[in-house]
């Protein structure tokens, strides 16, 4: 692997989802939007429902949808685990929108509803980008 590349794994409860080498990732953690290039410093951070963006060494962009999880950085390796992932060309974008509806309609928000509007709004915006 290349010192100017990034070896990058997102990885669901049940697959590997992606895995590659990559220039950049940018995820959504409890802190706010996090970019990692190249040779930044390890960390350890929790993911909150949304989209991660990869572009790969071939100036490839893909994008997925997590549902919260980790993201671990060390020696150019990135480790991101959630316990549902969806790469942007396997989410039916009309079926995201319907899903988001169904999930703001559900009235009370509670923390679970909360949680499952987080998720449907970032299948959406995944579903979105990849078009």
């Amino acid at each position: 692997m290349s010192e100017s590349a990034l070896q990058v794994e997102l990885v669901a409860a049940d697959r590997l989802v992606w895995s590659g080498q990559a220039t950049s990732v940018i995820a959504r953690t409890t802190e706010g939007d996090l970019g990692v290039l190249p040779g930044h410093a390890p960390l350890l951070s929790v993911l909150v429902p949304g989209v991660i963006e990869v572009t790969t060494v071939e100036g490839e962009s893909w994008v997925a949808a997590v549902d919260g999880g980790f993201l671990s950085v060390a020696d150019n390796r990135i480790s991101l685990l959630s316990e549902r992932a969806e790469m942007s060309h396997e989410i039916d974008l009309e079926k995201a929108r319907h899903d988001l509806e169904r999930a703001q309609a559900a009235g009370e928000l509670d923390d679970e509803a909360i949680q499952a509007v987080r998720v449907a709004e970032a299948r959406l915006r995944a579903a979105e980008r990849g078009v």
